[in-house]
């Protein structure tokens, strides 16, 4: 009974497997048919007009008299589809042939933009792939459809929407429109900060990029949204915070809401700022025999109690690893270690300095630069292709690229190179605008309304040299005031001879009309130039060396001075030729809105190479700036100047005295105080001169920060004194005003980063003078880039 049931199980499983068998055939030995490849004796074309037969079989994988199966017919298809030339491909067999049946794209005979305003077609022109002439693929049309959508976000249009159209013209010929609605301008209505506690939301809103757009921002593209401006943003703030003791500080977040009810984006930075460090023990370790860490130790820009800076710790590594290389150690390595203390809030530093891998720069890659040239960023490296990888060096250059002002973005990053021992850095940049126009003006009582406009351009041609062309003019309000006009052009190489050193000429001419004043009562003409060389001794300490010469013409002095003493002004033309030195230490962060650092200089003329003059003038002056309180953004400003001239071989002219004036004493007009011959009120000037000045600068209260308006409170003090006796007694001047009493003055000043630059109106009120001095209440000047 058993044997009758297990046959009657075998039975129906063999009914089973065998009706199962025909859909198993797709398994591995089960049901499988053996696989059947064709051939065919030649290959057809057909449906081209453009392309030639010989070209599209060429593409094809299927080969006469070899047999093929339908993956070989797919891949054929594939292969013609990623040419671009084709918007429809079949392949089928007919008889003993393969049929190649293709559908050729049509041509581009012209590329238009339509609605377009805020982008020209040429720059749209640019930022597509298709150009006439060129094949027009679908794939290629929505590539260039996003291009342009980006090109307007990126520049504040972010509802932008583009259309193509296709209009057909008859043998495979086609215009191809895109037709553009820029839409209303997308604004950063508001950036927020949340977690901020040392620093106010106004001062961290100037350390970034992006700005809020106010009820100006129709004159401004610092508000546009962009991505890749936020990111930077967000590493301009990290920068910032490690550079003043904050060494935990970190970004939680940064998110861009788009509105799209009132088309604009709000901007929340959220931040842990994290305990403000100073620095504890710095000290310097050493594997290698022949460096002496304790001599190293002093080049250390980190010292004990100072807060800390991420920006001094970076430093110090450069200079350590210059000083090392320098005694042969090529690929010397120093790296900082901290040990933090956070109970102390202290950061202790050890610079460790090690004989690092053996890697070479194989090749330094430029990429993005579209108008500054390839030379002028590699010459930031203080070392090129061939030479030891250093890391540190790296970042240096860098930071110098980044310094030029000349791009948008700067990054540099490093891949492996052809062998384990090379290494690839690759430098990507952005270029941006460089060029500036500013203007300046102002009042006097001696020159009434003054003007100047100047254009600069600081990579002229992309070769990172400096161009700067000035005119001004003094508007004279009545006839006691002189007319003034001037013409300046100054050109700078930056690095002359392929060398870190700087070199350069001004040319100028300046034109004073005769006035009834006391003050220029004679008509005069400058006409010269100089050349210049600039050498840094230092990285903050740069030496000048300059030559001088120009052509000065004395004539139509005012009646009153020649009646009543006619030797105080010579006429006639004199030649002066002089060289001069500079020592100049510049520390400053900001060179347009400074907040920190020093700069300082010492200098020399000699005027007597040559020429009709001969002289001696030494002149010194140091500014310092301090951030007093940096939640409010409030700045103090200290600053001092001086100068003595002496004559040689001959008396000292009354032209060639110091002159002081509102530029360094604001409440007095330019050339307003010092001694004067008391018979014509004739300003004679003084061999030697002081003065001072104290500021202050903090954000407008009540005024919402997104206006950008400071105010200034100042005070000004200064003399000069001491004319020339021989000139004096030459003359027969009778002097007034020789025994150097203090000038002094205080005002408030209001400055405003606005939208077309820097500008600056000050207010002063002279409260020691004497009643002979000249003076001038309001003074401003300011400036743009373009």
């Amino acid at each position: 009974m058993r044997s009758l049931r297990n046959l009657t199980k075998a039975a129906m499983l063999s009914v089973a497997f065998v009706g199962l068998a025909p859909a198993m055939g797709g398994l591995p030995g089960i049901g499988a048919a053996p696989a059947h490849a064709e051939s065919v004796s030649r290959i057809t074309v057909s449906g081209n007009t453009r392309v030639e037969a010989e070209t599209i079989v060429s593409y094809v994988t299927i080969k006469p008299g070899r047999p093929f199966t339908s993956i070989d017919i797919d891949d054929s298809i594939k292969a013609l589809f990623a040419t671009g030339l084709f918007s429809d491909v079949q392949i089928s067999r007919a008889g003993g042939a393969l049929q190649v049946r293709v559908v050729e794209n049509p041509v581009i005979a012209r590329v238009a933009f339509e609605g377009n305003d805020r982008h020209s077609d040429t720059v749209l022109g640019a930022t597509v792939e298709l150009q006439p002439r060129s094949v027009l693929t679908q794939a290629k049309v929505q590539s260039d459809t996003q291009r342009i959508q980006e090109l307007y976000r990126r520049t504040g249009r972010y509802n932008a929407k583009v259309e193509p159209k296709v209009v057909d013209l008859g043998q495979n010929r086609v215009d191809l429109i895109f037709q553009i609605d820029e839409g209303p301008r997308t604004e950063v209505s508001r950036i927020s900060f949340v977690g901020n506690k040392a620093f106010s939301d106004g001062r961290l809103q100037d350390v970034i990029a992006t700005k809020e757009s106010g009820i100006l921002g129709w004159l401004k593209s610092s508000d546009n949204y962009d991505p890749d401006k936020l990111n930077a943003d967000q590493e301009a703030l990290k920068r910032f915070y490690y550079n003043h003791g904050y060494a935990d500080f970190r970004i939680i977040s940064a998110v861009a809401d788009f509105d799209r009810e009132q088309n604009a984006f709000f901007i929340t930075i959220t931040v842990e700022e994290g305990e403000q460090y100073v620095y504890g023990d710095i000290n310097v370790e050493t594997t290698l025999s022949e460096v002496n860490a304790k001599d190293l130790l002093s080049l250390a820009r980190t010292h004990k109690g100072d807060v800390y800076s991420a920006k001094d710790v970076e430093k110090t590594l450069e200079d350590i690893t210059v000083a090392v290389a320098e005694k042969g150690y090529a690929f010397v390595q120093v790296r900082p270690r901290g040990d933090r203390d956070y109970a102390g809030h202290k950061i202790s530093i050890t610079y460790f300095i090690d004989e690092g891998a053996r890697a070479y720069i194989e090749k330094i890659n430029v990429i993005g630069n579209t108008r500054t040239r390839d030379y002028v960023i590699r010459r930031e490296f203080d070392l090129g292709e061939g030479d030891a990888y250093n890391q540190v060096l790296i970042e240096k250059a860098e930071r110098r690229l980044k310094a030029l002002g000349y791009f948008k973005n700067v990054r540099v990053y490093s891949e492996p190179g052809s062998s384990p021992d090379r290494v690839v850095v690759n430098v990507q940049v952005e270029d941006q605008t460089t060029g500036e126009i500013s203007v300046g003006g102002g009042y006097s009582t001696t020159s009434g309304f003054i003007a100047e406009l100047s254009i600069s351009e600081k990579n002229f041609l992309g070769r990172g040299q400096q161009v700067r062309a000035s005119v001004g003019r003094g508007f004279s309000t009545d006839s006691s005031s002189s007319d003034t006009q001037t013409y300046e052009l100054s050109f700078t190489e930056p690095y002359l001879f392929d060398r870190r050193l700087s070199g350069g000429f001004d040319v100028y001419r300046r034109q004073y009309a005769a006035g009834s004043d006391v003050i220029h009562p004679y008509e005069e003409v400058l006409t010269g130039g100089a050349i210049r060389f600039g050498i840094p001794v230092m990285e903050d300490l740069t030496l000048g060396l300059r030559y001088s010469a120009y052509q000065q013409e004395i004539s139509d002095v005012q009646d009153d001075i020649t009646k009543i003493n006619p030797k105080l002004i010579p006429t006639g033309d004199s030649f002066v030729s002089s060289v001069s030195y500079t020592l100049t230490y510049d520390t400053i962060d900001n060179k347009l809105f400074p907040r920190n650092g020093i700069y300082a200089q010492f200098g020399q003329e000699f005027a007597g190479v040559g020429g009709d003059v001969s002289f001696l003038r030494t002149s010194v002056k140091a500014d310092y700036y301090k951030e007093l309180m940096s939640d409010w953004s409030l700045v103090g400003h200290v600053g001092l100047k001086g100068g003595q001239i002496t004559g040689i071989g001959d008396d000292l002219r009354f032209i060639d005295h110091f002159r002081l004036g509102g530029d360094t004493v604001r409440g007095f007009a330019s050339e307003g105080f010092g001694p004067r011959d008391k018979a014509t009120g004739y300003l004679l000037g003084g061999q030697y001169y002081v003065a001072a000045t104290a500021e202050t600068l903090f954000p407008m209260p009540v005024i919402p920060e997104e206006f950008g308006l400071y105010g200034s409170l100042f005070a000004d003090a200064g003399t000069v004194w001491s004319a020339d006796s021989g000139t004096v007694d030459s003359s027969g001047a009778t002097l007034q005003g020789d025994d150097a009493k203090l000038r002094a003055s205080v005002g408030v000043g209001l400055i405003w980063q606005s939208p077309f630059g820097l500008l600056r109106a000050d207010f002063a009120y002279p409260v020691l003078k004497e009643d002979y001095d000249e003076t001038q209440i309001f003074r401003f000047s300011g400036g743009t880039k373009f």
